[in-house]
């Protein structure tokens, strides 16, 4: 099958969203499948075998990591000659309406998936009284499409309770080879924590951003005096949390790729992470596949994968000391907490990308298959 897929976010731009698309384009080309990517300009012309066609775009001024790219309007020559059967569009924003343009004028199967809560992400930027506007063009947006897949249970709910139609889950991925629990060792835990291995290492890794609210683990920091914070990754919160968690004992790593990366899972105490705006949280699940025992916050799409006091701890979001009683629960107890980290490297076993891949192409193969007998209709 040859697919057209549209997406606000792609390489070199590091995030969940990313991570999920590599791994899909890979296995749909291994699998046969042939993809056209439509993307913010980033450099790259191919990935893994798949065109890449980049669209110029310029910095968000909220986040100057995520470029906003105008719809593609000399993009129409590469879409007809690489005659797609499906186009699926990431997240339709702006550069995403010109896949929903071409699948409309072009009768093309369409399908959109949602990745980002961005209503919720509204709050953190002073913007909250926009987001039942936003909730409108979501819906205008997403009922263009066939189907509509989300990544967890919760946003499955969360968009059929706001009108829109025809949702499915799109279930999580993880990569199991990547992430394992051996690659933990003393180097990491040194470079994590500026030379104190000996410490209780507590993690965060992802985006830098206001919406992960990661300001929130400094009374953890605060409340456990034999502890560090390592933070994995950046963004445009990073200066005012620098200076948040200044005079802590708090580490800015910066990117971490590759075994570096999963090293870094498999080195650290505990996992902190009290973002409320997720979608599923992919880094808890790349946690889970490196042993390391996560701690996160009871919401959005964090309860499909974190089951409480067995492969993790939750907390209700609504608790203020929630995030310190779970995480000084975790460290006290050593013999449970090796159970937690073997609980959840099986969970995370069940969900590679080889099998969340087989079955978005069931979607794609049904939702051609329904437009074609409409067609004939």
């Amino acid at each position: 099958m040859r697919i057209a897929l549209f997406t606000e976010t792609f390489l070199p731009k590091v995030d969940g969203i990313v991570t999920r698309l590599r791994h899909t384009i890979e296995h749909l080309q291994r699998n046969g499948d042939r993809v056209l990517v439509v993307a913010p300009e980033g450099g790259l012309t191919e990935y893994k075998g798949a065109k890449v066609y980049g669209v110029p775009g310029v910095p968000l001024p909220l986040y100057p990591e995520l470029k906003l790219a105008l719809p593609p309007l000399g993009s129409k020559n590469i879409i007809e000659e690489f005659n797609p059967e499906l186009i699926h569009v990431v997240n339709p924003a702006v550069l995403g309406l010109s896949g929903i343009y071409y699948a409309k004028t072009m009768n093309i199967p369409l399908i959109a998936s949602y990745h980002t809560h961005l209503p919720q992400y509204l709050q953190h930027y002073g913007l909250a009284a926009l987001e039942g506007v936003l909730w409108e063009l979501l819906k205008a947006t997403h009922n263009q499409a066939q189907l509509n897949l989300c990544t967890s249970t919760a946003m499955v709910e969360e968009l059929v309770n706001h009108g829109i139609e025809r949702v499915d889950l799109w279930q999580r991925g993880v990569d199991t080879d990547m992430f394992q629990p051996h690659l933990a060792s003393q180097q990491m835990r040194s470079r994590l924590s500026q030379g104190r291995p000996e410490s209780t290492i507590l993690l965060y890794i992802g985006r830098v951003s206001a919406e992960k609210q990661i300001d929130e683990i400094k009374p953890v920091l605060e409340a456990i005096p034999e502890a560090c914070l390592a933070i994995v990754g950046d963004g445009p919160h990073r200066d005012t949390l620098q200076e948040h968690f200044a005079g802590t004992k708090t580490h800015f790593v910066g990117y971490l790729e590759g075994l570096e990366l999963a090293s870094a899972y498999a080195s650290a105490d505990a996992f902190v992470f009290p973002s409320r705006t997720e979608t599923l949280g992919l880094v808890l699940l790349e946690a889970m596949a490196a042993g390391c025992p996560v701690v996160a916050a009871r919401s959005g799409g964090i309860p499909d994968i974190v089951t409480d006091g067995v492969n993790g701890y939750l907390f209700e979001p609504d608790d203020q000391y929630g995030a310190i009683t779970a995480t000084k629960r975790l460290l006290a107890a050593k013999d449970e907490r090796e159970q937690l980290r073997q609980n959840a490297r099986t969970e995370a076993e069940l969900w590679g990308w080889a099998a969340s891949t087989r079955q978005l192409q069931n979607y794609y193969r049904n939702v051609v298959y329904a437009n074609s007998l409409s067609s004939a209709a």
